[in-house]
């Protein structure tokens, strides 16, 4: 049971990187070019669309699970940059549904 524990609280982890990669590419003090692969990384997260369906066993949620947290990785935000969205992210997700937090950024991505 305790690997199932770690489990969710890495996925709780990736879930909050995902919102401060979305507050990072929205941040004036990221690079124009890590703004563009953090657009990218959040849009692929939060998409619907994978490169390998999740109907196919195993393989359609393996690509989520690698694919996701690299994304996030490679994204070279600065650091005291995505120390604040983190927290930001942190307070947004305590506050918001996941309904509400996906119609958020799907307002900020059409702005």
């Amino acid at each position: 049971m305790k690997w199932i524990n770690r489990l969710k609280q890495w996925a709780k982890q990736i879930k909050r990187d995902v919102y401060a990669v979305c507050f990072a590419a929205r941040d004036p003090e990221t690079p124009f070019m890590v703004k563009l692969l953090a657009w990218l990384v959040a849009a692929y997260a939060i998409s619907p669309i994978d490169l390998i369906p999740d109907f196919i066993p195993v393989l359609g949620y393996l690509d989520d699970l690698i694919l996701v947290p690299l994304g996030i990785m490679l994204v070279l935000v600065p650091a005291e940059v995505m120390q604040h969205c983190r927290l930001h992210a942190d307070a947004i997700s305590k506050k918001l549904s996941s309904y509400i937090a996906a119609s958020f950024f799907l307002r900020i991505g059409c702005c």
